[in-house]
């Protein structure tokens, strides 16, 4: 009876049969013994039909545990005779992607990786970092290998620090999906130029992406411009007011060493109206009523109104205000400002797409933001392939249930 409930539980089903089932309390372990039919016949892939045994190998699968009990199937696997006269292997059909392990006890590793470091998925499973970092591997590498890119037409790119010093990771993401589909080594335009192969032998055309949402690294504006010859370009305008908002804040720091009150309004000037508290709003108050004479105030009106401009949808009007606001800015005295202007004038044209694209790579700034916590709980990844790995499981919103049905 004991026998008939386990293989109710395991999903065993003729010609497989539980033959026995050793049950150790002091190690707190199962093992359970599995064989098949005398004169049973088995399909193989590399034939058609069914076909005889030739003999029988003794596999060992690490399964989901038993309660806190370890649970083991210990297997007695054919090795059938095809008809050309060669002698294959026949796995279980639970016998999972990785050698040793079943699909059900994959698929709990992988639903746990996804949640957690390796390490701490290693301490709850009792199975080494290396052998659940294989198991992770074997699928982002499956399922990535079996992405369709064909309608992908719309992309972000961004870096992420794979390390200390200057070492980067290039991501890259379906902007409509917001998944992550690319990942490869350092930040130059060659990443551009791996994205356009990985593209093209998943399906895709790089013909078909016609917009990309980037920052405003040379390298990469060159990389699309060689490899994405039809991607009008989309520089966040997020990124352009976070460069203001520097230059606002350098306009502070130079104006207080001779004016000791700009000194405690480094929030308020950066914050958004609606995030003061009335103390606060009282002193920017107080301090925009003073533009003709404080730069740090007209660096603060610069500011607001390019929010203001970039806000607006109209192409045309905000193509003329946007080149209005740097002819105003070039004849002031806020030189930090100046810096900005002349970056929009070197990037006009994707600044201004953004008018009607409204592509930003928000969405992928917080992807990289989940990798960088990521690796801050494990204390630091330094592999890039164990980087490529835990980012496809973080943002990839890969699907691993064409290899295991029993994924997430």
């Amino acid at each position: 009876m004991s026998n008939q409930i386990f293989e109710a539980a395991l999903g065993i089903v003729n010609p497989w049969y539980i033959k026995g089932v050793d049950f150790d309390a002091e190690r707190k372990s199962l093992a359970i013994q599995i064989d098949f039919v005398a004169g049973s016949r088995f399909a193989h892939p590399g034939a058609d039909g069914v076909h005889p045994v030739h003999d029988t190998q003794t596999k060992r699968y690490r399964h989901l545990n038993f309660f806190q009990h370890e649970c083991h199937l210990e297997v007695r696997v054919p090795r059938v005779k095809l008809p050309d006269g060669k002698v294959a292997l026949v796995e279980p059909g639970w016998a999972g992607k990785l050698s040793g392990f079943t699909l059900l006890f994959e698929a709990f590793v992988l639903m746990l990786a996804q949640q957690m470091p390796f390490a701490a998925v290693s301490r709850i499973t009792s199975e080494s970092w290396h052998r659940v970092y294989s198991v992770c591997a074997k699928y982002v590498d499956l399922a990535v290998d079996a992405m369709d890119l064909s309608g992908i037409s719309s992309v972000a790119i961004d870096e992420t620090s794979k390390e200390r010093g200057q070492k980067y990771l290039t991501l890259v993401a379906d902007s409509v999906q917001r998944k992550v589909i690319f990942v490869t080594d350092g930040k130059d335009a060659k990443t551009i130029e791996s994205f356009a192969e990985h593209l093209t032998t998943h399906g895709g055309d790089v013909d078909s992406i016609t917009s990309v949402s980037i920052d405003m690294s040379p390298a990469f504006i060159k990389g699309v411009g060689d490899y994405l010859p039809n991607a009008r370009i989309t520089f966040d305008k997020f990124h352009v007011i976070a460069h203001a908002s520097t230059a606002v804040e350098e306009m502070r720091r130079t104006e207080q060493k001779t004016d000791p009150a700009i000194k405690g309004l480094r929030w308020p000037l950066l914050k958004g109206r609606e995030k003061l508290s009335t103390t606060q709003s009282a002193d920017l108050d107080a301090l925009v009523a003073k533009i003709t004479t404080k730069r740090t105030a007209r660096a603060w009106l610069y500011k607001e109104q390019l929010r203001d401009i970039l806000e607006r949808k109209q192409i045309n009007v905000v193509s003329a205000m946007l080149k209005q606001w740097c002819t105003n800015v070039m004849r002031s005295k806020v030189e930090p400002m100046k810096e900005v202007a002349k970056m929009i004038r070197n990037h006009f044209d994707g600044i201004v797409a953004w008018t009607q694209t409204r592509q930003t790579n928000g969405f992928i700034e917080a992807l990289n933001g989940l990798f960088q916590a990521a690796k801050r709980k494990a204390h630091g990844y330094t592999n890039f392939n164990t980087m490529r790995t835990v980012i496809f499981l973080i943002a990839g919103k890969l699907d691993f249930k064409k290899f295991n049905a029993h994924a997430a």
